[in-house]
């Protein structure tokens, strides 16, 4: 049972209570189901308690109404209050649970200490995953438990002031000195400094380091290197090596982002990672890797988790809307009814249901999507690279529309909130800044996409030779036979309706480029020529494998559950594929039989579908169980005591802190008194 639950019910809101009172299924059994079971939601629930009970995650004093400095320093006090919290108290559970740095119940209480972002965060996110995935055995046998008793702390610093989605293009050089036996680190061009890497500001002592490696007069390409950057006990940076923070941002403020420069920095020849490349002594440089795209197993690792992410944050988002939206009350309709609440309007159920639905279908994607890394990981142990290039087109495309679709549903839910979703205090103004920030970071969108996009052509191009396809491209099969897809308004007849719409755009595109091949154009150029159908195309793509996910996994699912809790995640699995139906029509209208009278249909059936699981509303977002220091929100507390929340929140603002300000005898009081 929820923490949460044990309040007394004259502690909570009424109307909250009419809607737990009325909800029609068991929600613990709903939480289990999203926790992958009874016994992950008692381990979740016991960490949450040993973290978060203790109150070290809050503040007296807003994190927004500090200083950029005071919010800096507070959340490395923090970053180091929780990391002591999980080296001494988690280390048996840990052990006994097998937390892995993917962690979701490590995500949930990371998220309770802070508002924004730890400077902490790429030590666990790419520095040690990059030492595991890059090192050789012996390398992560030094490193690895250095970073992970956090001896040292480390960034990974890749992006660069004139380069980012695009790696080869990356300027920072490695050259390296076989009289020395050391790779000398320099930042040639000002767009060559290195930007944007989280805790490289203030925090981290080491980085990863991605650099052009040269030896023997050749360059061989970006490589990894792990340096030192600061000295270990005065923090001090070390000679040849300038290091900063890049100034405030939209969101992330507490991340200390950073830029670094290397003026013929030297760093031994061991530090070059050399799982998958190797130099010698004397200069020769040695492939290992038995595939190129090996080397960038750390990206596609964190674009697998940004798909999860994007679940989480977005269950924040629509908890905080949709309880919320039961507590406020809005308009008068009829002058003898009292104000109905705002959830109460077909308009709000439209916009919050789906974010609800979305958070489902991105939460079972990103576990698909997970079995899948895991299993391409297991099959290039033994050499096997054949489903590679699917992984790292499915990886990219949905990490590019979990995080546009996630950025667009959290700002719908600060819409929801009326005015009140626009204070700091709700909690969505941040996590908007937060999310809209990933849809650039790690892979921009249109980029993305793009990468995706060259892995459907070429799949068409194998389907059109009779060559066997993967599984989660089979529907192009029937498209290059010329078959029209039929349309119908059950969730398989939509699944397989927006396959045809990929298949549909893809067989554009292919067209697209062959045609301005035969005009003359190089490849390059009618590939950049065609761009906006290719992203288009990868777009319908990803909606498709989305949709047939999210159907599948639910159906699998449900397997075992009961009737009632199997009807709310079907009816949430139908409304996402309506509401998408619903979104391209016209695509449908183009590219399979779907008539005017089928839209209406489908309209009406999607109304009523919203009006179906309104009673359900509340009972849906509480399943995702999320505790009040977690939410961080006045408006979406499990206890719907909003008002009374909002006014103790904006007491702490320090401006309240005496009732007249010292500006008011600096400047107001003479400059009344002056005359114009």
């Amino acid at each position: 049972m929820s923490v949460f639950k044990v309040m007394a019910s004259n502690d909570i809101n009424p109307d909250l209570l009419k809607e737990r009172a009325k909800c029609t299924f068991n929600v613990d059994e709903l939480t289990y189901i999203l926790d992958g079971g009874e016994k992950n939601t008692e381990r979740r629930k016991l960490i949450e308690s040993i973290t978060l009970d203790d109150g070290a995650c809050l503040d007296e004093i807003p994190e927004e109404c500090l200083g950029p400095k005071e919010r800096y320093q507070n959340a490395v006090r923090k970053s180091c209050v929780y990391a002591n919290i999980v080296k001494s108290k988690f280390a048996d559970i840990t052990a006994l649970e097998n937390l892995g740095l993917h962690s979701a119940v490590l995500r949930r209480t990371s998220d309770a200490f802070f508002k924004e972002i730890s400077p902490f965060l790429l030590h666990l996110g790419m520095f040690m995953p990059t030492i595991m995935g890059q090192c050789t055995p012996e390398q992560m046998s030094h490193w690895l438990p250095l970073a992970l008793d956090m001896k040292i702390i480390g960034t990974y610093a890749q992006t660069e002031l004139g380069h980012g989605t695009f790696i080869r293009g990356l300027e920072t050089t490695a050259t390296y000195d076989p009289e020395t036996e050391e790779f000398v680190l320099h930042s040639p061009t000002l767009s060559s400094y290195k930007w944007w890497a989280g805790g490289l500001g203030k925090t981290v002592n080491h980085s990863i380091v991605v650099a052009q490696l040269y030896t023997k007069g050749v360059c061989h390409g970006v490589h990894p290197f792990i340096v030192q950057i600061r000295d270990l006990e005065t923090h001090m940076p070390l000679p040849g090596i300038k290091v900063g923070e890049i100034g405030p941002k939209m969101g992330f403020n507490t991340a200390d982002n950073g830029f670094l420069i290397f003026n013929n920095f030297r760093i031994p020849r061991e530090n070059l990672m050399m799982k998958n490349a190797q130099v010698l002594k004397d200069g020769t440089y040695v492939k290992v890797a038995r595939h190129e795209k090996l080397t960038y197993g750390t990206m596609v690792f964190v674009r697998v988790m940004l798909v999860s992410e994007m679940a989480f944050n977005l269950a924040k988002a629509v908890t905080i809307a949709v309880r919320y939206s039961a507590v406020r009350r809005q308009s008068q309709p009829r002058p003898d009814q009292p104000e109905p609440q705002v959830l109460d309007y077909l308009t709000q159920q439209h916009k919050l249901f789906i974010c609800i639905a979305t958070t489902h279908a991105l939460q079972f994607t990103s576990e698909w999507l997970w079995a899948t890394f895991t299993a391409v990981l297991q099959d290039m142990k033994h050499g096997n690279t054949d489903n590679l290039p699917e992984l790292h087109a499915l990886s990219s495309c949905l990490k590019a529309i979990s995080t546009s679709d996630c950025s667009s549903l959290i700002e719908q839910c600060r819409f929801a909130c009326g005015g009140h979703g626009y204070m700091l205090s709700s909690n969505l103004p941040l996590l908007y800044s937060f999310v809209t920030a990933t849809r650039t970071y790690e892979g921009d969108y249109t980029v993305l996409l793009l990468q995706t996009a060259r892995f459907l052509l070429k799949t068409w191009e194998q389907a059109e030779e009779g060559k066997p396809i993967t599984p989660t491209m089979s529907y192009i099969t029937q498209a290059v036979k010329g078959e029209r897809a039929s349309w119908h308004s059950s969730p398989e007849g939509i699944v397989r309706a927006m396959e045809g719409v990929a298949a549909g755009k893809i067989l554009a595109c292919v067209k697209s480029m062959r045609r301005h091949l035969k005009s003359g154009k190089d490849y390059e150029e009618a590939w950049e020529l065609t761009t906006v159908q290719l992203v288009a195309a990868a777009e319908a793509h990803c909606r498709a494998v989305i949709c047939k996910v999210y159907h599948q996994e639910t159906e699998r699912k449900n397997s075992t559950s009961s009737a009632e809790v199997k009807a709310v995640m079907e009816q949430l699995n139908t409304l996402y594929l309506y509401y998408w139906a619903l979104e391209k029509t016209g695509d449908l209208l183009r590219f399979t039989t779907l008539s005017e009278t089928d839209i209406c249909r489908l309209q009406q059936k999607y109304e009523e579908l919203l009006t179906v699981i309104r009673p359900n509303a509340v009972g849906l977002v509480d399943a995702f169980d999320l505790r009040d220091e977690v939410l961080k929100s006045t408006l979406g507390a499990y206890d719907g005591r909003v008002y009374e929340r909002i006014v103790a929140e904006a007491l702490k603002s320090p401006l309240n802190a005496k009732p007249v300000d010292d500006s008011f005898h600096k400047y107001l009081k003479p400059f009344m008194q002056g005359k114009l």
